[in-house]
């Protein structure tokens, strides 16, 4: 599993970087590019495609990508249009959503 997720983030360095991009890994310590050329490498070696995203208080964009292999990653967009890899693995499952009460 760990093997995946660090192959899964090698690939990604070695497609997607530019100089720019690798400033931008080194300095927030993670994987960095244009998120079209993420989604494409995703989608084309590993079968992900998009499944959840959300909007966080500073404008970055989180979005959860899923094959139906299992596999899974973790983008963000900065409202700069960088996007980072958050995380990746395997064995993603998707939950039944609960209400916790009646709706406001």
């Amino acid at each position: 599993m760990l093997r995946t997720s660090i192959a899964i983030a090698a690939m990604a360095a070695g497609l997607l970087f530019s100089p720019v991009s690798q400033a931008q890994q080194l300095q927030g310590g993670s994987v960095c590019g244009e998120r079209d050329k993420f989604l494409s490498h995703l989608g084309e070696n590993h079968k992900e495609s998009p499944s959840a995203m959300g909007v966080t208080a500073s404008g970055r964009v989180i979005e959860v990508l899923t094959s139906s292999d299992g596999t899974w990653t973790i983008i963000m967009t900065h409202p700069n249009g960088i996007t980072c890899m958050v995380a990746a693995g395997q064995a993603w499952e998707n939950v039944e959503q609960i209400a916790l009460g009646p709706a406001a």
